[in-house]
């Protein structure tokens, strides 16, 4: 049987309305390069286990179809795995909005866990330490941050881009929020990046229940939380409130457990905040109970999936199973049922 040709493994599974004509003024536009370019570096490891060459390698066409080439990846010293990529715009395009938003110079993208693969024992460490809160230890990490921090260096914030999927997200949220705290505040494309909590969202149907749930467990936390922090010196700036400014992208499907706790994370400080509970929640939100007891506070660090600040897109088409409510193919896809919001930490 023959086989395909990159650009029909393309043509088949990447974001077709977008063969044409490309829109960075169009925030749908961004989000399926973001989404694409991250794809790219799945196929990239793929092509690496298969032991392909370039004639043959399936990745390229993830990104050549947006005029980028891969600058460098990213390779996990404990496996030899692509974990991540740099991909470089190769030109301008000839019309856009200087006064607008403009296309990145760099993009640099992570991969989340792939299953069933020689990584897959690496990942699945990765994501221990992700629940863990313990990722900021891993290689993986250290070596994300150090690219990215010579990249901004060299082209500025402004003109670089980070990308992420489960894992992957995790891994750009992470370089993200330390950049930020430098000031560098990146954009950030986060792709059903993982909450490390119960997942009340899906767990309990009834509304007023998961509303009761989440009340109380602000009460419990924002009390440990205070009684923890009580008599304490002002330690200087907060840098949740530092992080504040920082506006990632974060795309949930409330059929993926994994990330749909971010849902009802940002929805519930509303809530709070129209109950006259804002303060409480003020306070609640940027700790988790598990981070308190662990003694998270006592590094003066705040737990990694909680956020401050975010633009939230949630995808409410209907998924089949587990592997559709997560996977990245959902966010280039065409479709309607988008709901997104911007929550900001006052």
């Amino acid at each position: 049987m023959a086989m395909a040709s990159p650009r029909e493994i393309f043509d088949q599974s990447g974001p077709l309305h977008l063969l044409n004509s490309f829109d960075w003024r169009n925030t749908f536009h961004r989000r399926s390069l973001a989404a694409s370019l991250v794809k790219g570096v799945y196929i990239l490891e793929r092509d690496r286990q298969r032991g392909s060459h370039w004639h043959d390698a399936r990745a390229p066409p993830w990104w050549e179809r947006f005029h980028f080439h891969l600058n460098h990846a990213l390779v996990d010293d404990s496996d030899s795995s692509y974990f991540g990529a740099v991909f470089e715009l190769k030109h301008l395009p000839p019309v856009f909005d200087q006064f607008g938003p403009h296309p990145p110079r760099f993009v640099v993208a992570f991969r989340g866990t792939i299953t069933g693969s020689l990584t897959r024992s690496d990942d699945t460490k990765l994501n221990i330490k992700c629940v863990f809160d313990k990722l900021e230890e891993s290689s993986r990490f250290r070596a994300a941050f150090e690219a990215v921090w010579n990249i901004v260096a060299v082209a500025g914030p402004s003109n670089v881009w980070l990308a992420g999927h489960s894992l992957g997200a995790s891994i750009a949220m992470l370089v993200g929020r330390n950049m930020a705290k430098s000031r560098f505040r990146l954009e950030t494309y986060l792709f059903n990046p993982p909450f490390v909590s119960i997942p009340i969202e899906k767990l309990i149907k009834n509304e007023t229940l998961k509303h009761g749930v989440r009340i109380a467990g602000s009460l419990v936390t924002a009390g440990i939380a205070t009684a923890i922090n009580r008599g304490r010196k002002d330690p200087g700036e907060d840098p949740f409130v530092v992080l504040s400014e920082w506006m990632p992208y974060l795309f949930v499907n409330p059929s993926d457990p994994i990330c749909c706790e971010y849902i009802g994370y940002f929805e519930h400080r509303e809530k709070m905040e129209g109950m006259g509970a804002g303060k409480i929640e003020r306070i609640a939100t940027r700790y988790s109970i598990g981070s308190l007891v662990s003694g998270a506070m006592r590094r003066e660090s705040e737990p990694l999936h909680l956020l401050p600040t975010a633009y939230v897109t949630v995808n409410r088409s209907p998924s089949e199973d587990f592997k559709q409510a997560h996977g990245i193919h959902q966010w280039w896809q065409h479709h309607f049922q988008w709901q997104s919001k911007l929550y900001k930490f006052n």
